[in-house]
């Protein structure tokens, strides 16, 4: 009775990871349509194609080596078969000392949870760089990242390992990112600034005279609805964090997740609006939408122990921070088209800091460090990556390429041919 019940439970938590899994790869659709309108149309096709290979890539460079790195032996690379063995001595336990009420999960439905979740992190810097970065650089780029750079910090972090066997984030500090604000979206953060730093702003972004020039996206309908399909993919980005769902302790922290992601959600809609209201005199749609994806990056380190009210708090702080490093970014003349590195990057630090105040687990020192650890890494590995292909390759479309838009530079085809015109006329 007791392997029967178990049976039931592993199938049960299995096919609950891969459904979550398949909701995260679905922010790979909202990051899509989220960057391709906030950019201009003569540059639609070129962030489309960049969002599907960079999946594809992330994909397999994980498959290849990254799963490797992060766990110390992949389900592939290290024969475990989808779980199968790990199966079979949970069922030999469970026979022997009676049913725990505990489980595992197939290693292949941990793989293809995990693998979306680094196509997340690639996904951030995509937008970042729009608009005047060469395709095959970001993709070069993209292997390294992928396959490397975010594995061995998540290796450091989620995989249990020391940093470069000095210290363990985990063990000696009390580091505690749920489901990756820093992980994740400071990763991706940090490898876009990285990026962006050395490829400079799109030409009109900044006057001589120190003005900011607004270079307005070409489809808000479509940033919208990117927007939408975020918030949805991110049930399944904080939700299958919690592992499984088999028994009453995880089903209640799985509906006490969802429920606080969707509330962090609504307070940085209503926070950055109202911010946006008082600084610009209008209600800014882009800063809202901004302002929604803040406070689901907010809430990400730790969605399970606030209550709702907190949790509100909590993403509306994330909305009020994003809007002025919007700004403040912008006054610094670093350009970001989508503001990946505001919305993921700073808020991303708000979300591990925020973690302390209702987890009696981690510390603000300890999230502190672990803060640091990931940018410096993240951030240096990316600098010198983003310097060598430069070096090889370049990095930067040509004025006249930018000019005529990176469509028909890089992909030979328009996004809108009947409405912008030929030669990228839609500027």
């Amino acid at each position: 009775m007791e392997n029967q019940i178990f049976q039931l439970q592993y199938a049960m938590d299995t096919f609950y990871f891969l459904v979550m899994g398949a909701l995260v790869m679905w922010m790979a659709a909202g990051f899509a349509m989220l960057e391709a309108g906030l950019v201009r149309a003569k540059n639609t096709t070129e962030i489309l194609t960049k969002n599907v290979v960079l999946f594809a890539i992330a994909c397999t460079a994980y498959l290849v080596v990254g799963y490797h790195i992060m766990y110390d032996g992949g389900i592939f690379l290290a024969g475990i078969d989808g779980g199968e063995s790990l199966v079979k001595d949970a069922l030999a336990a469970s026979a022997e000392n009676g049913f725990d009420g505990d489980s595992v999960y197939s290693g292949a439905s941990d793989f293809f949870f995990q693998v979306v979740f680094v196509a997340t992190a690639m996904s951030i810097v995509s937008g970042a760089v729009a608009e005047r970065m060469k395709l095959w650089a970001f993709l070069a780029f993209a292997v390294v990242m992928t396959g490397f750079i975010y594995p061995l910090e998540g290796n450091w972090t989620w995989g249990g390992g020391s940093v470069f066997g000095m210290y363990s984030l985990g063990d000696d500090f009390g580091f505690s990112d749920f489901a990756g604000s820093g992980i994740v979206h400071l990763a991706g953060a940090a490898a876009a600034l990285a990026g962006v730093l050395l490829l400079g702003p799109r030409k009109g972004k900044y006057g001589a005279n120190g003005q900011i020039n607004a270079i307005p996206g070409a489809n808000l309908p479509l940033a919208t609805l990117g927007t939408f399909i975020l918030w949805m993919g991110w049930f399944g980005f904080n939700g299958g964090s919690v592992l499984k769902l088999g028994d009453i302790a995880n089903a209640n922290s799985v509906a006490m997740v969802f429920l606080n992601t969707n509330a962090a959600a609504a307070g940085g809609v209503i926070a950055a609006l109202i911010v946006a209201r008082m600084l610009f005199g209008k209600a800014d749609l882009t800063m809202a939408l901004n302002g929604a994806l803040a406070g689901l990056v907010a809430i990400t380190a730790e969605p399970s122990t606030p209550t709702p009210l907190m949790a509100t708090i909590i993403g509306a702080i994330g909305g009020i921070i994003v809007v002025f490093s919007i700004i403040t970014l912008d006054r610094m003349k670093i350009d970001d088209p989508v503001g990946a590195i505001s919305v993921h990057g700073v808020v991303g630090m708000w979300g591990l800091l925020a973690v302390p105040l209702t987890n009696d687990g981690a510390s603000f020192g300890g999230q502190l460090v672990g803060l640091l650890t990931i940018l410096i890494w993240v951030f240096g590995a990316s600098f010198i990556t983003w310097l060598i292909i430069k070096a090889v390759m370049g990095i930067r479309v040509s004025e006249e390429e930018e000019f005529e838009g990176v469509d028909l530079a890089e992909c030979g085809m328009e996004a809108y041919p009947e409405f912008t015109g030929a030669r990228g006329s839609g500027k």
